[in-house]
């Protein structure tokens, strides 16, 4: 096969240039009424939420390290016996003596001395006054998410007003240009506010400042240090400095640097003098020209965002405000809402995890609140690992990054709760962790008592090894997957009939067995899978890094002795080990059917009997839910082929959000941002993974183009996904059959392909050679697992015809074939 080759930067830069014709921005023609219609800004370590008012704007404001309290794990003491007394009892049968006992050792409420995470806080409101602006027309509100630029602009008077905004990711502040069309326009006042008791207002050098620290929380006192300024550059005009304010009159142009500091360096460390931090950043900011300083941002920011470009048509739908298109998009079609939502997703986790920084929390960095829904933490039985999804398929890699310094920190903290709790080596997390890395126990014994957190974590050092095969990357890293297996090498115990090894206690994620009461149980069906999950990427791992032999074959052995999944008395995949499920419980979570999706255990074409059982599950559950569970049902209606039901969700998922704040009645809210409700960040990333899974999938040893496209969206295109192995597709499809395919091979070695049986794959008029046998590149190797035990099979699951290609990459290489 004669090879064309390219420079991977010059390819690149034409995809990029190709994504940025795309017209993809949110717009309103009102301004925001409240939180969840303002419009999100970020550079990872400040967050932005612009409501765009005329006489009044507020700009709410986030720093990524402002948590309560302070340094310190949450691990309880002299509860290992309480632990053994508990695994005791689920050998006995005494399912509910063995929960009643979890729930006296890990109380609901954190017991006096402990503390169960710390809340995520808002640093406070930047209020923009412009006492002589009433009654505007032409209004117009909108996020570019192209350049990552918020404007606002409308006539008062006969003047034309404009505001430009960013979080620079280059200079680390938030500019605000304010603009007039006439001279001697802008007359305007500076305020803050904050929801921090001890909070403070001042002036110094020409700016005005807040400063405060993070609340305390239970046993913890507020330790995190904050200080920020809004420094004004005005052009024209006169400014009149007094205490707590900044008033500035008939002025031509105004632009404002804001800069936030804190005493944060490491989760351990508050040394840093957050005053210093903040001037020196801005220091820095303004040397540098503002026409300057959007160009370097937009540079940057496109680096990642044009990566990926995805057309699925357009109408008139379009030409609508945001807020109407998600109203109207159950019963009007508006197939550039779902590209939109879809870029949406890739720019939220772009502005709100950035290299060296801190990963995307529970609403990513966007909250202002003291106390927000679930403290905003990082709940790691979903979603956290939910937010990172988009990460690799979404060709965001670097956006991975403070993830995996997360999973360093934990592996150490995570020593004390093994050690303390389990009498166990390695480490390990249970369903919550925060600034401060905590490991133990959260909101008691039904909810908390899940050792699995660091399990799942850890699969996503895995999954990025596998997209980029860089070897230093896996043996700087190696060190936490290899102490995940250690911890489950050593609380590994025989399950209650004495067949199999499993952990115990444990709990399927907040469901229970018995409704409402009974959760605690051993070898839950989701453990058993992560176990599968830890215990084969260590053994990879420690073979491709030629380390510990002898402790490799330890965990073969065990690998050996975990349960078999099992379809259950109804058809379902069971979700405990023991047959519970019930065909009327609706719970959120469904987390048996990990082995489905982020995992690829389960594959309609190798194991279609526990897929058409994952498929049962799913239909019992229903679709309706909280707005993170249904973009993980997106995702797990794609990995079964059905385009149409993950269409469906995504419908689901972009309907207008209910008005109540709780509940588990999911939706949009006309930000577009997630709601469970309340707002929650998961869902956005959720759906963003779903939409590139019915796109593309790179598991079970090939690349899979179009595996679940809608009926719906019939033609389209997209630019820039990546898959495992290095591999970067372009390709467009009409009438639901693919008809252009680009493949870019960044590390070299077969490149699988698996599409529609009609579908003929060309090289230069000569057809591709089909494939045989097992994928020989190793980033494709399918890990084989047990046959699962059956006691009623219902349903037959439908598998598409399908043909497999093999071609032979090199690095470097980019490949265009002809489609028939």
């Amino acid at each position: 096969m004669k090879i064309k080759h390219l420079i991977f930067s010059i390819v690149l830069f034409l995809s990029w240039q190709f994504g940025a014709s795309q017209e993809l921005k949110l717009t309103y023609d009102k301004a925001a009424a409240n939180w969840n219609e303002a419009l999100p800004l970020g550079n990872g370590r400040i967050g932005a939420m612009v409501y765009g008012g005329v006489d009044k704007e507020e700009i709410q404001l986030n720093e990524e390290t402002i948590w309560a309290g302070g340094p310190g794990n949450n691990v309880p003491k002299g509860k290992y016996d309480d632990i053994v007394k508990i695994r005791q009892l689920l050998v006995e049968g005494k399912n509910k003596e063995a929960q009643d006992l979890s729930n006296l050792a890990f109380p609901r409420a954190a017991p006096e001395g402990l503390d169960y995470g710390m809340p995520y806080q808002t640093f406070g409101s930047l209020l923009l006054g412009f006492p002589a602006h009433h009654s505007p027309v032409h209004y117009q509100r909108e996020l570019n998410l192209n350049k990552a630029i918020a404007t606002v602009s409308y006539n008062v008077d006969g003047v034309n007003y404009r505001r430009e905004m960013f979080t620079s990711l280059v200079d680390s502040v938030l500019l605000i240009r304010i603009t007039a069309d006439k001279e001697k326009s802008i007359s305007m006042d500076l305020n803050w506010k904050s929801p921090h008791q001890d909070a403070r207002i001042g002036q110094k050098n020409g700016a005005l400042f807040l400063r405060g620290k993070g609340g305390q929380v239970d046993a913890k006192e507020g330790q995190v240090a904050f200080y920020g300024f809004v420094y004004p550059q005005v052009k024209g005009g006169q400014i009149n400095h007094l205490d707590r304010q900044i008033i500035i009159k008939d002025a031509d142009e105004v632009i404002l640097y804001v800069s936030i500091g804190t005493n944060f360096k490491n989760y351990h460390d508050l040394s840093i003098d957050p005053e210093q931090k903040a001037a020196r950043v801005f220091e820095q900011a303004k040397r540098i020209s503002y026409a300057k300083a959007v160009e370097n941002h937009v540079r940057k920011y496109q680096k990642y965002f044009n990566r990926v470009k995805l057309d699925l048509g357009n109408n008139a739908q379009a030409k609508k405000t945001t807020d109407v298109r998600i109203r109207e998009f159950a019963t009007n079609f508006d197939p550039q809402l779902v590209a939109l939502y879809f870029q949406f997703g890739r720019y939220l986790l772009i502005s709100s995890s950035q290299p060296g920084g801190q990963p995307a929390n529970l609403q990513g960095i966007w909250n202002a609140k003291l106390s927000p829904p679930w403290d905003s933490k990082y709940t790691i039985n979903i979603n956290t690992e939910m937010n990172y999804w988009p990460a690799e398929v979404g060709n965001l890699s670097e956006m991975h990054e403070p993830l995996f310094s997360m999973l360093k920190d934990l592996s150490i903290t995570g020593q004390e709760s093994a050690r303390e709790m389990y009498r166990a080596r390695g480490w390990n997390a249970h369903h919550n962790t925060d600034l401060w890395r905590i490991t133990g126990v959260v909101d008691g014994g039904f909810y908390g008592m899940w050792p699995m957190g660091g399990a799942w974590l850890s699969q996503h050092i895995w999954q990025h090894y596998l997209y980029h095969g860089d070897k230093q990357f896996l043996r700087d890293y190696y060190d936490v997957l290899k102490g995940a297996a250690l911890f489950y090498l050593d609380v590994l115990t025989k399950d209650p009939s004495g067949k199999w090894l499993v952990v115990s206690p444990s709990i399927s994620p907040e469901n229970s067995y018995e409704p409402g009461s009974v959760g605690v149980s051993a070898g839950t069906t989701m453990d058993n899978q992560l176990l599968f999950d830890v215990f084969n990427n260590f053994i990879h791992a420690s073979t491709f890094l030629e380390d510990d032999a002898v402790l490799r074959d330890s965990v073969r052995r065990c690998l050996k002795q975990l349960p078999p999944m099992q379809i259950g008395q109804h058809g379902q995949l069971q979700e405990w080990l023991k047959d519970l499920d019930r065909t009327n419980d609706h719970h959120r979570h469904i987390s048996h059917l990990y082995g489905l999706f982020p995992s690829g255990q389960i594959s309609p074409f190798r194991n279609p009997d526990l897929a058409q059982a994952a498929k049962n599950s799913l239909i019992y559950r229903g679709d309706k839910s909280t707005g993170w569970s249904m973009g993980w049902k997106v995702n797990w209606w794609a990995r079964l082929l059905d385009g149409n039901r993950s269409y469906k969700l995504i419908k689901d998922q972009l309907s207008p959000a209910p008005e109540e704040q709780q509940g588990q009645n999911g939706g949009t809210y006309p930000n577009l941002l997630d709601a469970h409700p309340p707002f929650q960040i998961d869902g956005n990333f959720g759906c963003t993974s779903g939409i590139a899974e019915m796109l593309l999938q790179s598991y079970d040893g090939s690349i899979f183009l179009l595996p679940a496209w809608p009926d719906e969206l019939s033609s389209g295109e997209v630019k820039g996904l990546a898959a495992r192995g290095g591999f970067i597709i372009d390709m467009s499809w009409k009438e639901g059959k693919l008809t252009a395919l680009k493949v870019l091979s960044t590390l070299g070695g077969n490149c699988r392909i698996r599409v529609s049986h009609n579908t003929q794959l060309s090289w230069q008029g000569k057809p591709l050679q089909k494939a045989n046998g097992e994928n020989t590149n190793a980033f494709f190797a399918v890990d084989e697992i047990k046959k699962p035990l059956i006691k009623t099979k219902k349903g037959m699951l439908e598998i598409p015809r399908t043909v497999l290609y093999d071609i032979s990459t090199s690095k470097g290489g980019a490949y265009e074939f002809a489609v028939q």
